[in-house]
């Protein structure tokens, strides 16, 4: 299986997110880990791991013509993007994510959208509104940012997150927090329906600033799997619907396609908080983000194989 991601950083002060986001989705299962990023990000990231495949093709001065034929061919050979992670908001930086975000929705790509690629969604809507193959993972101050941008306040039906998932046209909506809730809400429609599920799931006692990367990059890798169950292989997503309990119509082995965005939000919120745990039990007080991402295939061993690893 080939779980393909993209990130994007902005200069050497941020090379962590992206690092953090791609090498997550290599320890929870994807294949290959590809960061697309400025060229004065890329020596340090290719540093940090032989294993991340780097593209510096994002330059302030390149013809745009030129790196969206280069961003175009990369995402021909990937199932997911991840969009987000140590974007920055810098012009040439954010027309980039635009156009990424644009060739990922041309190809029918999943999408999960964080940090400043929020932020790109909250000056313009319609970049996701409707787009129901994208999850999007905001922190606290990112969802009230989306919730002024979208006009959702408090005594939603559902809750804000299924108002602002409502108002984007169903795309999921991941909002984190001390309990992660998971809305897609597409009432109002045709086929209208509301799933909001809140993950309790024990994290550790100390989150680090890098943790929604690393979550960024475990729903990347979970729908990356729910890509390869769309075409045809089978194996990798029968557990998370079993496990986060979906209707009992499903349980004949099927999925809708449908379903998918949802429920690698909540496996992927999952196993992001489990390995936190873990990582605390092992450093305490001490612990840093690097030390969540070797716990997460245990993590995931521990959650769906129950395993005690």
């Amino acid at each position: 299986m080939h779980a393909g991601r993209i990130t994007h950083s902005r200069r050497h002060s941020y090379t962590g997110a992206p690092f953090f986001a791609a090498m997550s989705a290599l320890r929870l299962g994807a294949d290959l880990s590809h960061v697309i990023c400025a060229p004065t990000a890329a020596q340090a990231i290719k540093s940090y791991s032989p294993d991340l495949i780097v593209h510096p093709i994002l330059c302030d001065d390149a013809p745009q013509d030129k790196v969206r034929q280069e961003l175009d061919s990369i995402l021909a050979r990937l199932h997911v993007l991840v969009l987000g992670p140590g974007l920055g908001r810098e012009t040439y930086m954010q027309h980039y994510a635009r156009t990424a975000l644009v060739l990922a929705r041309a190809r029918a790509m999943f999408v999960v959208l964080d940090a400043d690629a929020l932020w790109m969604v909250g000056q313009e809507l319609a970049l996701v509104r409707g787009y129901r193959r994208a999850v999007l993972t905001p922190n606290v101050v990112e969802f009230q940012r989306l919730c002024d941008a979208v006009g959702v306040g408090e005594g939603e039906p559902g809750g804000r997150a299924a108002g602002v998932s409502r108002r984007l046209g169903g795309v999921v909506v991941l909002e984190k927090g001390a309990k992660d809730v998971v809305a897609c809400d597409t009432t109002g429609e045709a086929a209208a329906a509301r799933e909001v599920v809140e993950v309790d799931v024990e994290g550790g006692l100390k989150r680090c600033g890098g943790q929604g990367d690393v979550l960024s990059g475990c729903v990347g890798t979970m729908l990356a799997w729910g890509k390869c169950y769309e075409g045809g292989a089978f194996g990798c997503v029968s557990f998370l619907f079993l496990r986060v309990g979906c209707a009992e119509g499903d349980r004949d082995g099927t999925l809708a396609v449908s379903r998918l965005p949802i429920l690698a939000a909540i496996g992927g919120s999952m196993v992001t908080r489990t390995s936190s745990r873990r990582a605390f039990l092992v450093e305490g007080r001490a612990v840093v983000t690097e030390d969540m991402i070797p716990q997460l295939g245990k993590a995931f061993a521990e959650i769906f194989d129950g395993k005690k690893v």
